[in-house]
């Protein structure tokens, strides 16, 4: 849809620049949505967009601004004088305006506070005071609330006053002395009120909301599962200190889905996109985990090496035949584990009791999934490859135990990083399959030596 879009719209932005068209650069940022320009203005150089943003109100600059990419922003504040810039940011959205600024350097943002209005400017420090990924670093506060002693009639006469100011007033919070939380009650339900009744009467009082330093990833959880528009975020005396909306919650959704994916292909996540991102940066994030996996290469050459004199032996020599069913079995079996449990605790469906039912399965999976691949690799060797039926024997026995140890350990790594605080998504798909690889060599040449 973007490039559909810089297809359209972008030729006729260039010729109205070269023209110095001011009233169709107008016209262009004022009949489109932000969306839109910001999409358009992503492939002009930053005094290109500043050129078309000086012809638009501040407003309007401001939300076509917030649209454009955190990497581009950089780009186009460094453009901009301390004064333009200081306007820009005191009509962010808090959330957006902490997000640029916790990626500009510490002495620009220190250069820049003393401009910015007193009340802007305490906001800013306090939600840049909070943990990174956390309910308090992603939340706005800009919110409606209300005390709980007026009518519903003098609530909303209140409300036309706050709404210019507030994110989202379809919930409107009820304070307490100190600003405690004591209630909510949404704007259809104010609405639908009887003028005269007093908003103590009318509100909810279970108000579901987050602590300040809860992980964004347990923010995005409890507002999907209770399908809130906004959830307010409270610090330990129970005071409102701002919300999450929906909007911000998308962008840690994609966020943290995107950095489980990095993780499972074994690539450190990337902060920025993948062609927004230096080569080099794209390189050490993925060459860390490839040192990883190849030194874990390495101990499988390791075994094989231990175990060479024995595989040297005439009797022995099809077992390196069929050394790439026994480990890749594994090894996929893992995978296919931590994949599927490493999404369900994304989903939060995950406590200590279904812990253990989920080992449980696991296990049995394992067992049925070790038997069908077993199956045929005795039959493989047997029929296929004309072995004698105790050398298929040891083929299929090692196969069904490396992918019942695969599915295992699939799935209990995951719940161990999980329990002891770490990312799950850690122990990557081929960090599982190399360790696998490991013991599954080890295995067969001892189930081998074993049996025959």
């Amino acid at each position: 849809m973007k490039n559909s879009y810089n297809t359209l719209i972008l030729p006729d932005v260039r010729q109205m620049l070269t023209d110095d068209d001011r009233q169709g650069l107008a016209e262009f940022c004022a009949a489109l949505h932000p969306a839109v320009v910001a999409a358009v203005l992503e492939e002009l150089q930053a005094d290109q967009v500043w050129r078309i943003l000086d012809n638009c109100s501040l407003d309007r600059r401001v939300e076509i601004f917030e649209y454009i990419e955190l990497p581009q922003q950089e780009e186009l504040v460094e453009a901009l004088d301390r004064e333009r810039l200081s306007d820009l940011l005191e009509e962010m959205a808090p959330d957006d305006r902490v997000d640029l600024l916790g990626r500009m350097p510490h002495e620009r943002v220190d250069d820049l506070l003393p401009l910015i209005a007193q009340a802007e400017r305490s906001d800013i420090r306090k939600l840049l005071s909070y943990e990174e990924d956390s309910a308090g670093s992603i939340m706005t506060t800009e919110y409606a609330s209300l005390p709980e002693n007026i009518t519903v009639r003098e609530a909303l006469d209140q409300l036309r006053n706050q709404a210019p100011d507030s994110e989202t007033i379809y919930y409107v919070y009820i304070l307490g002395e100190n600003r405690r939380l004591d209630g909510f009650i949404s704007l259809r339900e104010l609405i639908l009120a009887r003028p005269e009744a007093v908003l103590s009467d009318v509100m909810e009082r279970g108000v579901i909301s987050v602590r300040v330093d809860d992980d964004q990833e347990h923010v995005a959880q409890e507002l999907a599962r209770y399908n809130f528009i906004a959830i307010p975020v409270v610090d330990n005396a129970n005071r409102l200190v701002g919300i999450v909306t929906h909007d911000d919650v998308l962008d840690v959704v994609r966020e943290e889905a995107t950095e489980d994916a990095h993780r499972l292909g074994a690539v450190e996540p990337l902060e920025d996109s993948y062609l927004e991102t230096p080569i080099f940066t794209i390189g050490w994030k993925r060459g860390v985990w490839l040192s990883t996996l190849a030194v874990m290469a390495l101990f499988t050459a390791n075994v094989l090496d231990y175990y060479q004199d024995d595989a040297n032996e005439d009797r022995f020599r099809f077992m390196i035949l069929f050394l790439p069913l026994v480990l890749a079995a594994g090894g996929n079996a893992g995978s296919q584990s931590a994949t599927l449990i490493i999404r369900t605790m994304a989903l939060g469906e995950l406590d200590r009791r279904k812990s253990l039912r989920i080992t449980a399965r696991e296990i049995l999976v394992g067992i049925l999934l070790g038997g069908l691949v077993s199956l045929i690799g005795l039959l493989a060797a047997r029929f296929w490859f004309d072995l004698e039926w105790t050398t298929a024997a040891v083929i299929a026995s090692t196969v069904l135990m490396v992918v019942l140890l695969g599915t295992f350990s699939g799935a209990i790594l995951p719940l161990l990083f999980h329990r002891i605080g770490m990312d799950p998504a850690l122990m990557s798909n081929p960090l599982i399959a190399a360790l696998i690889d490991v013991l599954g060599v080890i295995i067969y040449y001892n189930v081998a030596l074993a049996t025959l």
